[in-house]
Formats: structure tokens, sequence, C-alpha cells
């Protein structure tokens, strides 16, 4: 996402470790993307902004490494089982607590990274709003005080104008 600089626009691309061109994408100012990692290597990402040689760009992104493979199978492991309760030994009820206690700590703990992850990402549209108005601000103020200086300069030439229409040139003889 662009958060600051003129035009907020970009170009984007991201290509496998093979020079595949997985995504592409030309002056978007924000965007998401989902991409399976297929083959091992390093995943070249690219921000262009060579189209604007005048002005320069804050660009927030963010990378978010889901594990849902280890979801699907504690889920799968849940599910399976025969039925078939045996009467276990107080000892190994407390070991099956426990590991039940560490399973809902790991689940809260990875929804509060998801957690985390959205706030950031909300963080950084609220950056990209508050540098558009700021920069917004300063225009106003300038044409603000540009149309101030404009209506003093008129008014005192009306008072000018004013007077001098009203002035006796002709002398007084006495």
């Amino acid at each position: 996402q662009v958060i600051g600089g003129a035009g907020l626009d970009v170009d984007f691309s991201l290509e496998s470790p093979s020079g595949l061109l997985l995504v592409s994408e030309s002056r978007r100012s924000d965007g998401a993307h989902t991409v399976e990692p297929t083959e091992a290597g390093d995943y070249k990402l690219c921000f262009d902004n060579s189209f604007s040689t005048i002005s320069e760009k804050l660009v927030f992104f963010e990378l978010i490494f889901d594990s849902a493979q280890e979801e699907e199978e504690e889920e799968e492991e849940e599910e399976e089982g025969d039925g078939w309760v045996e009467a276990a030994e107080p000892e190994d009820t407390l070991d099956v607590k426990i590991e039940d206690i560490k399973e809902s700590i790991e689940t809260m703990k990875s929804r509060l990274e998801r957690s985390i992850q959205m706030q950031t990402l909300l963080r950084a549209f609220e950056a990209r709003d508050r540098n558009l108005q700021e920069s917004n601000l300063g225009r106003v103020n300038f044409w603000s005080a540009v149309n101030l200086g404009v209506l003093v300069v008129v008014a005192f030439l009306q008072v000018y104008m004013l007077k001098s229409l009203f002035e006796d040139k002709r002398t007084v003889r006495t």
C-alpha cells in the first residue's frame, strides 16, 4: 500500500525463484495477493516507481506466512477416533488436560498474531489517509492565504479609489 507521495501509485511485481512472473500490477495504490509457495528458494518482490522519477513514494507492505496446513492437521486429528473410551489413570488425564491447555494457548497465540497483523494493516490505511489529509491541509492553507492577500489588496484599492472620487482638487480662494 502506498501511504505517501505524489499520485499514491506504484508498479508491483512478484517472481518465483525460477524467474516465473507470478503477480504484475501497474500503478496501483494498494493490493493484497495470496501466493502458494510451489518451489523452494528466494522469491523476488519489486515495487517500481521508475515512471515517476520526480516524486518519491512511501510504501507499506507486510508478508504474512499462513500456517493453514497445521490447522487442517489438528482438525483431522480431532476427527479421528473410534468412539471407544477407555478408563484412564489420573496421571494420564492430567497429561491430556495439560496438552489441551497447551493447544488452546497455541490457538489463542495464532489468533492474537492475526489480530496484530490486521491492526498493522489498518494502521497503514490510517497513515495513508493522514498523509493525504495533511497534504490537502497544506494546499488549503496556501490558497486561503493567497485569497486573503488578494482580498486585503482589493479592499485597500477600493478605499483609495473612493477617497480619490471625493477629493476636491480645486484651489479655494479666500
